[in-house]
């Protein structure tokens, strides 16, 4: 393992052997280590579920590790939480920047930590000291415009300065620039460049060799929720880099027992050509009845975006056909009317009513057009369908909140079989499910497409589910679908090499 290239530069941190555990059988890290040395752009890489995010969040104090020690400045820290980590000198950036929209970006900046005369907030000092940090990240934009006001690319820098005004000697920056377009990606990177030559340390995450590579003196790997490798990258080519992160595979992944080839139905969705939000570019993808297609990719890469927008939940410029015809849905509303349903990343916030019984989550596409005089009618279709799929629940007049994850991901289910959907769209269906809730969940999405002619579509960063369940998986990178596999014939190598990269290996 290579490691260090500038050993006359002090360590600000040295991770040991950290190692969390969340559930008796999910172990996120297992024996993370690495070092920043001061002034340095360290990069941290891995597949998704590697152990990166439980790792950020262990230096950022918001989990405490089962096992090894975080050594900061030659100071061994225990930190019990975010607040511990940033009187350390350690400022986290999150992908989801967590800014306040309404509040203005003086008071983000200094929120929580703002300084006080006679107990009161010292605004004129306030005011000077966001204005140095503005300065310093050469922002655009004044102290007192509002955080709901600014683009994504000024928020990111808001996030920046926010962490110079806590005197941070590390910064830890999680895809900062997944949603910047090219221009904003090179004005976060000289603010970082900047930094790093008044000696802060960077911890840069993400998924893009090209930014690592231009950015960073050195770069770890995780794989497995452990250390693998730390290199100084111009000592190491592209093809070391993607062996590390990807790792010796399996020829073939298990699959699913199958019945033998599927004969293929008609084409039931057709995206000819497609250009939408956050990047989207997609062409000629298609699915077809009876057809399960998984969609995998880096986080970022547009596969909820994809989704969305088939969903009505966006615009797009193209050409895309459901069933022959031409489908360019302005709402959900329009795409539940064309036979097309979502079951949505998050069902708690995106998919159900929590507190509404279970058989109104199932009928919810119906509730706009029947009356609570049918609330009988509604009860029985609801049982029927939920008994069918196998779901434990008391009756279905139980709060749906009760019901285990798996048996809420049921009642989404539910909800687009009883809307009659022929299209359905299914991002990270498995997620936050034990095994046999995952086993019944994909059971039945086979199901209503062997039985029913259903087209399914599936998004996930699971490639085990995938190559387990689907018959086809595009590969979503940077939003456009550069590759289609068949996870029959190919090595799941091939398709992780295909993801980081963003063409075929």
């Amino acid at each position: 393992m290579r490691t260090d290239a500038h050993p006359l530069r002090p360590e600000v941190l040295s991770v040991r052997h950290l190692a969390k555990t969340f559930a008796p059988n999910a172990v996120a890290l297992s024996d993370a280590s690495l070092t920043i040395r001061s002034g340095e752009v360290h990069g941290l890489l891995g597949a998704n579920g590697a152990g990166k995010s439980t790792l950020m969040k262990i230096i950022a104090g918001a989990h405490p590790p089962d096992a090894g020690e975080i050594v900061l400045d030659g100071r061994a820290l225990r930190l019990r939480s975010p607040q511990d980590a940033r009187r350390a000198g350690i400022a986290m950036i999150y992908q989801e920047l967590d800014l306040v929209p309404q509040l203005s970006v003086e008071e983000n900046l200094l929120l929580g930590h703002a300084p006080r005369r006679r107990g009161l907030i010292d605004a004129p000092a306030r005011r000077a000291l966001a204005l140095r940090a503005l300065e310093r990240v050469g922002a655009g934009f004044g102290p007192q415009t509002r955080v709901e006001n600014l683009s994504v690319a000024q928020q990111q820098l808001t996030a920046i300065a926010r962490a110079l005004t806590t005197r941070a000697r590390l910064i830890v920056m999680d895809e900062p620039s997944a949603a910047l377009n090219e221009r904003e990606v090179a004005k976060v990177f000289e603010v970082i460049r900047d930094l790093a030559r008044n000696d802060v340390a960077v911890l840069y995450v993400s998924h893009r060799l090209h930014e690592i590579r231009s950015l960073c003196e050195r770069a770890t790997v995780l794989r497995g929720g452990r250390t693998v490798a730390t290199w100084r990258l111009a000592d190491v080519d592209e093809r070391t880099l993607v062996a590390a992160v990807v790792g010796a595979q399996r020829t073939l992944p298990e699959r699913a027992p199958d019945p033998g080839s599927r004969a293929q139905g008609a084409v039931a969705l057709h995206v000819h050509t497609l250009d939408g939000p956050n990047g989207l570019a997609i062409e000629d993808l298609r699915v077809h009845q009876g057809e399960i297609v998984g969609l995998t990719g880096l986080n970022g890469s547009g596969r909820s975006s994809l989704l969305r927008t088939l969903f009505g939940d966006g615009r797009f410029r193209g050409r895309v056909t459901l069933h022959g015809r031409p489908y360019a849905p302005r709402s959900p509303r329009e795409a539940i009317a064309r036979g097309v349903g979502l079951v949505p990343e998050s069902r708690k916030t995106q998919g159900l009513v929590l507190d509404a019984p279970v058989f109104i989550n199932a009928c919810l596409p119906f509730l706009r057009r029947k009356t609570l005089l049918q609330r009988s009618a509604l009860k029985e279709r609801a049982a029927r369908v939920l008994k069918n799929l196998g779901t434990c629940l008391s009756h279905v007049e139980q709060p749906v909140r009760q019901l285990s994850g798996g048996n809420q991901q049921k009642v989404v289910f539910a909800k687009w079989l009883i809307a009659g959907s022929r299209l359905l769209l299914l991002d990270e269906p498995g997620r936050g499910l034990d095994m046999g809730a995952k086993a019944d969940l994909y059971a039945l999405a086979r199901q209503l497409a062997d039985e029913q002619g259903a087209a399914i579509v599936v998004a996930s960063s699971e490639l085990d589910e995938l190559y387990a369940h689907c018959d086809r998986i595009w590969v979503m990178h940077e939003g456009r679908n550069v590759a289609c596999f068949d996870p029959k014939t190919t090595r799941r190598e091939q398709v992780l090499h295909t993801t980081i990269l963003g063409q075929k290996a």
